[in-house]
C-alpha cells in the first residue's frame, strides 16, 4: 500500500513540469488524475471478486507489474492519449494492491475492524511521505522524466516482492466480530448482488462519493494552487509531505476511535470537523504559508478516515467474507469524485480565477454527509431480500 501512494499523492509535484515540458493546458493534465482514479476504482468490483476467489498472491505480483510499468512509462509519454493510457494501466495495478489489502485486513481482525482497516489504509495515506522529498530533488536535479522512471521501477519491485507473503485467513478466522455495546454488526454474510439489493448500500455509496471530493480536489489541486497563491516551492513540498502523514495518522486514529463509539458516531465527527477545515482553507489559510500549510493538515486529517470508516462499516453491515469484492462497489464511489475534485475543478478554476467556488462546494457536501452518518444510525441492519420475502410469506399466513 505504501508503495501504490506516490501514484496518487506525490501525481500534483509533476503537473507544473509536465505542463510546461509539452505546453499543455492543466485542465487536460488533470484528466489524467481523474483518469487514474476512475480505473483504480472502477475496476475494482472485478478485481475485488477475483481476488476473494482466487487468493491475493498472484494478482499482487501481477499489480507490482502494472505499478511499476505505469508509473516509469508516464515520463516518456509524448502525448495526452499516452499519458492517460499508462496512468491508467498503474490505476489498474493500484486497484488491485488497494483492494487486496484492506480485503484481507478485515478478514484477519474481525474485533479491531476500524483500527485494522485504517492500519492497512494508512500505508496507501501515508507512504508518499517517504518519498516526497526524493521525488522533488530528482525533479529538481534532474527533470520528472527521471523521477517518474527510478520511482516506477522502485515501486513495481517491492509490492512483487511483498506480494509473495500474503494470503487469506483459514476460513474459521472469517466470522463475524462479536457483538459490541457501540458497534452494530452483522451475523450474516452478504454477496455483492445481495449487497446491491439493500438501500443501506446506496446511502453509504452516496455519503462515500460527497465526502470524497474534496480530499481528492486538495491532492490534485495543491500544486496549482500553491503556485496562485505564490507559495514556494518548499513550502509546496513540505505540505505534501505533511499532508500524506496527516492523512495516514486520521485513517489509524478515526479507525481506532470507530472502534470505541461507532462508526456513526466517529463519522459525524470527522466529516463536521472536514467542512470546517475546508472553509478555513480558503479564508484563515490565505493570510499566510504557515496558515495555509497547517489548514491543508487539518483537511487531511479529517478526509483520510473515508478510507477506513467506510470499509469497516462495510464489513459489518454485510459480512467479512465477500469483504474484498462488497467494498471495491462502494469504493468506486472515488472514481465518481475525482472527476469533480481533478478535470472539473481546473476547468472551474481556468474560468473563474478562483479556487474558492470548489472549496465552498466540498465544504457543504462535507456537511451534509455529517449528518447523513447520523441519519444511517437510525437504519435498522440490512436484510436479504430472500429473507424478506420469507418473512411476509410466513406473516401472510
Amino acid at each position: 500500500m505504501m508503495m501504490i501512494a506516490n501514484l496518487q499523492y506525490a501525481w500534483t509535484l509533476f503537473v507544473k513540469p509536465i505542463v510546461g515540458a509539452n505546453h499543455w493546458k492543466l485542465s487536460d493534465v488533470q484528466w489524467g488524475f481523474t483518469i487514474f482514479i476512475a480505473l483504480e476504482t472502477w475496476i475494482m468490483p472485478m478485481s475485488g471478486w477475483l481476488i476473494d476467489l482466487l487468493g491475493p498472491r498472484a494478482f499482487m505480483t501481477v499489480a507490482g507489474v502494472l505499478c511499476g510499468v505505469g508509473w516509469a512509462g508516464m515520463g516518456h509519454a509524448s502525448t495526452l492519449p499516452e499519458l492517460y493510457l499508462l496512468y491508467a494501466l498503474a490505476g489498474f495495478g493500484a486497484a488491485l494492491v488497494y483492494c487486496g489489502s484492506i480485503g484481507i485486513a478485515l478478514k484477519w481482525f474481525p474485533d479491531k475492524r476500524g483500527l485494522a482497516s485504517g492500519l492497512i489504509s494508512a500505508g496507501f495515506g501515508s507512504g508518499a511521505a517517504l518519498f516526497i522529498p526524493l521525488i522533488a530533488y530528482l525533479i529538481h536535479t534532474q527533470d520528472y522524466r527521471a523521477a517518474f522512471l527510478y520511482s516506477g521501477i522502485g515501486q513495481g519491485l517491492v509490492i512483487i516482492c511483498a506480494a509473495q507473503f500474503l494470503q487469506n485467513p483459514a476460513k474459521t478466522a472469517t466470522h463475524t466480530a462479536p457483538q459490541r455495546v457501540h458497534i452494530r454488526s452483522h451475523h450474516e454474510n452478504f454477496n455483492s448482488i445481495e449487497m446491491l439489493r439493500t438501500p443501506h448500500f446506496y446511502m453509504l455509496y452516496a455519503m462515500a462519493l460527497m465526502m470524497g471530493i474534496g480530499g481528492l480536489m486538495v491532492t490534485a489541486q495543491v500544486a496549482p494552487m500553491a503556485t496562485t497563491l505564490k507559495i514556494g516551492a518548499a513550502a509546496v513540498t513540505l505540505a505534501i509531505t505533511l499532508n500524506s502523514l496527516a492523512n495516514g495518522a486520521s485513517r489509524i486514529f478515526w479507525g481506532w476511535v470507530s472502534d470505541h463509539i461507532g462508526r456513526e458516531r466517529a463519522m459525524f465527527i470527522a466529516f463536521f470537523l472536514q467542512s470546517v477545515f475546508l472553509l478555513s482553507t480558503v479564508t484563515l489559510g490565505l493570510r499566510s504559508t504557515a496558515a495555509f500549510i497547517t489548514c491543508l493538515v487539518l483537511v487531511y486529517f479529517t478526509w483520510g478516515e473515508v478510507y477506513s470508516l467506510f470499509p469497516s462499516l462495510c464489513a459489518d453491515w454485510f459480512g467479512a467474507k465477500n469483504a474484498s469484492s462488497n467494498y471495491s462497489f462502494m469504493y468506486s464511489a472515488k472514481g465518481v469524485a475525482s472527476i469533480l475534485g481533478g478535470g472539473v475543478a481546473a476547468t472551474i478554476y481556468e474560468k473563474t480565477g478562483s479556487w474558492n467556488y470548489g472549496f465552498y462546494a466540498c465544504a457543504g457536501l462535507a456537511l451534509i454527509t455529517a449528518f447523513m452518518a447520523l441519519a444511517i444510525r437510525r437504519m435498522p441492519l440490512p436484510a436479504k431480500r430472500v429473507a424478506q420475502v420469507k418473512q411476509a410469506a410466513v406473516g401472510a399466513r
